[in-house]
Protein backbone atom coordinates (compact mmCIF):
# COMPACT_ATOMS: atom_id res chain seq x y z
CA UNK A 1 0.00 0.00 0.00
CA UNK A 2 2.90 2.80 0.55
CA UNK A 3 4.63 1.74 -2.45
CA UNK A 4 1.14 2.36 -4.08
CA UNK A 5 0.73 6.01 -2.71
CA UNK A 6 4.91 6.57 -3.51
CA UNK A 7 4.07 5.64 -7.06
CA UNK A 8 0.81 7.92 -7.10
CA UNK A 9 2.74 10.79 -5.38
CA UNK A 10 5.52 10.49 -7.80
CA UNK A 11 3.28 10.07 -10.47
CA UNK A 12 0.76 13.44 -9.93
CA UNK A 13 4.35 15.40 -9.32
CA UNK A 14 5.54 14.40 -12.66
CA UNK A 15 2.51 15.38 -14.41
CA UNK A 16 2.32 18.39 -12.74
CA UNK A 17 5.97 19.52 -13.90
CA UNK A 18 5.26 18.50 -16.90
CA UNK A 19 2.13 20.68 -17.53
CA UNK A 20 4.28 23.57 -15.65
CA UNK A 21 6.89 23.52 -18.14
CA UNK A 22 4.63 23.51 -20.83
CA UNK A 23 2.69 26.08 -19.31
CA UNK A 24 6.15 28.32 -19.17
CA UNK A 25 7.40 28.94 -22.99
CA UNK A 26 8.06 32.20 -23.95
CA UNK A 27 6.45 34.69 -20.98
CA UNK A 28 3.43 36.81 -22.53
CA UNK A 29 4.07 40.25 -22.35
CA UNK A 30 1.64 42.47 -20.14
CA UNK A 31 -2.01 42.43 -21.26
CA UNK A 32 -3.21 46.06 -22.64
CA UNK A 33 -5.74 46.36 -19.53
CA UNK A 34 -5.32 45.51 -16.31
CA UNK A 35 -9.27 45.03 -16.16
CA UNK A 36 -10.08 41.38 -16.44
CA UNK A 37 -14.03 41.34 -18.24
CA UNK A 38 -16.11 38.03 -17.04
CA UNK A 39 -18.02 36.83 -20.64
CA UNK A 40 -20.40 33.88 -20.85
CA UNK A 41 -20.40 31.55 -23.15
CA UNK A 42 -23.78 29.18 -23.27
CA UNK A 43 -23.73 25.64 -25.26
CA UNK A 44 -27.28 24.47 -26.04
CA UNK A 45 -28.08 21.45 -28.18
CA UNK A 46 -30.31 22.04 -31.44
CA UNK A 47 -31.40 19.11 -33.55
CA UNK A 48 -27.80 17.50 -32.40
CA UNK A 49 -26.04 20.06 -33.19
CA UNK A 50 -24.53 22.02 -30.58
CA UNK A 51 -25.19 25.78 -30.50
CA UNK A 52 -23.02 28.47 -28.79
CA UNK A 53 -24.24 32.19 -27.50
CA UNK A 54 -23.63 34.66 -27.90
CA UNK A 55 -22.74 34.01 -31.42
CA UNK A 56 -19.74 36.74 -31.63
CA UNK A 57 -17.92 37.46 -28.93
CA UNK A 58 -16.72 40.80 -28.44
CA UNK A 59 -13.68 40.80 -26.39
CA UNK A 60 -10.93 43.53 -25.81
CA UNK A 61 -7.67 42.47 -27.38
CA UNK A 62 -4.35 41.56 -26.08
CA UNK A 63 -6.29 41.26 -22.03
CA UNK A 64 -6.52 38.76 -19.45
CA UNK A 65 -10.48 37.66 -19.90
CA UNK A 66 -12.45 35.12 -17.83
CA UNK A 67 -14.66 32.92 -20.29
CA UNK A 68 -17.57 31.36 -18.00
CA UNK A 69 -18.75 28.09 -19.83
CA UNK A 70 -22.07 26.57 -19.36
CA UNK A 71 -23.34 24.01 -21.23
CA UNK A 72 -26.67 22.77 -21.41
CA UNK A 73 -26.14 20.11 -24.17
CA UNK A 74 -26.54 16.33 -23.53
CA UNK A 75 -22.75 15.75 -25.28
CA UNK A 76 -19.30 16.78 -24.29
CA UNK A 77 -18.51 19.60 -26.79
CA UNK A 78 -14.97 21.05 -28.06
CA UNK A 79 -14.57 25.06 -27.82
CA UNK A 80 -11.64 25.98 -29.93
CA UNK A 81 -10.22 29.41 -31.50
CA UNK A 82 -7.42 29.62 -33.54
CA UNK A 83 -4.30 30.46 -31.46
CA UNK A 84 -5.99 31.41 -28.09
CA UNK A 85 -6.32 27.81 -26.60
CA UNK A 86 -2.31 27.16 -27.36
CA UNK A 87 1.33 28.54 -26.63
CA UNK A 88 0.42 30.27 -22.85
CA UNK A 89 -2.82 32.11 -23.63
CA UNK A 90 -4.43 29.94 -21.56
CA UNK A 91 -3.72 31.20 -17.41
CA UNK A 92 -5.83 29.24 -15.78
CA UNK A 93 -8.87 26.40 -16.54
CA UNK A 94 -11.29 25.11 -13.95
CA UNK A 95 -14.58 23.21 -13.17
CA UNK A 96 -15.71 20.73 -16.18
CA UNK A 97 -13.05 21.44 -19.22
CA UNK A 98 -10.61 19.25 -19.96
CA UNK A 99 -7.70 20.71 -22.32
CA UNK A 100 -7.77 18.86 -25.70
CA UNK A 101 -4.28 19.41 -27.01
CA UNK A 102 -5.13 17.56 -30.65
CA UNK A 103 -7.57 20.03 -31.34
CA UNK A 104 -6.29 22.91 -29.72
CA UNK A 105 -9.29 23.29 -27.83
CA UNK A 106 -11.24 22.66 -24.29
CA UNK A 107 -13.87 20.40 -23.69
CA UNK A 108 -16.40 20.85 -21.58
CA UNK A 109 -18.31 17.93 -20.12
CA UNK A 110 -22.17 17.33 -20.83
CA UNK A 111 -24.50 19.82 -18.78
CA UNK A 112 -21.03 20.97 -17.41
CA UNK A 113 -19.55 23.95 -16.66
CA UNK A 114 -16.36 26.04 -15.58
CA UNK A 115 -14.24 29.22 -16.11
CA UNK A 116 -11.17 29.41 -18.71
CA UNK A 117 -9.35 32.70 -17.55
CA UNK A 118 -6.67 33.48 -20.94
CA UNK A 119 -5.01 36.05 -22.64
CA UNK A 120 -6.81 36.99 -26.05
CA UNK A 121 -4.78 37.61 -29.39
CA UNK A 122 -4.13 41.15 -31.09
CA UNK A 123 -7.04 42.93 -32.53
CA UNK A 124 -9.01 41.24 -35.40
CA UNK A 125 -11.72 38.69 -36.40
CA UNK A 126 -11.09 35.29 -36.06
CA UNK A 127 -13.40 32.27 -35.93
CA UNK A 128 -14.54 29.87 -32.97
CA UNK A 129 -16.34 26.81 -32.68
CA UNK A 130 -18.17 24.73 -30.83
CA UNK A 131 -18.05 20.70 -31.59
CA UNK A 132 -19.94 18.14 -29.94
CA UNK A 133 -18.06 14.94 -29.56
CA UNK A 134 -21.22 12.88 -31.25
CA UNK A 135 -21.56 15.14 -34.12
CA UNK A 136 -17.81 16.12 -35.80
CA UNK A 137 -18.93 17.26 -38.70
CA UNK A 138 -21.25 19.59 -38.11
CA UNK A 139 -19.44 22.40 -35.69
CA UNK A 140 -21.33 25.72 -34.58
CA UNK A 141 -18.97 28.33 -35.90
CA UNK A 142 -19.12 31.88 -34.01
CA UNK A 143 -16.96 35.15 -34.91
CA UNK A 144 -14.08 35.89 -32.46
CA UNK A 145 -13.99 39.96 -32.87
CA UNK A 146 -11.27 41.53 -30.79
CA UNK A 147 -11.05 45.27 -30.41
CA UNK A 148 -8.55 47.68 -28.79
CA UNK A 149 -9.08 47.95 -25.17
CA UNK A 150 -10.37 51.00 -23.89
CA UNK A 151 -8.18 52.90 -21.66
Amino acid sequence: MQHLRRDLAAAALLVLGTAAGHAQGKPLPAPSSAVMPPVELTITAEGGKPVCAPAELRLPANTDVALHVVSHADTPVTITAAGLFENGHVLHADGDLVHVASEKGYLIKRDGQGTLRVRTLEAGDHDFACTSTANKNAPFVGKLVLTPPAN
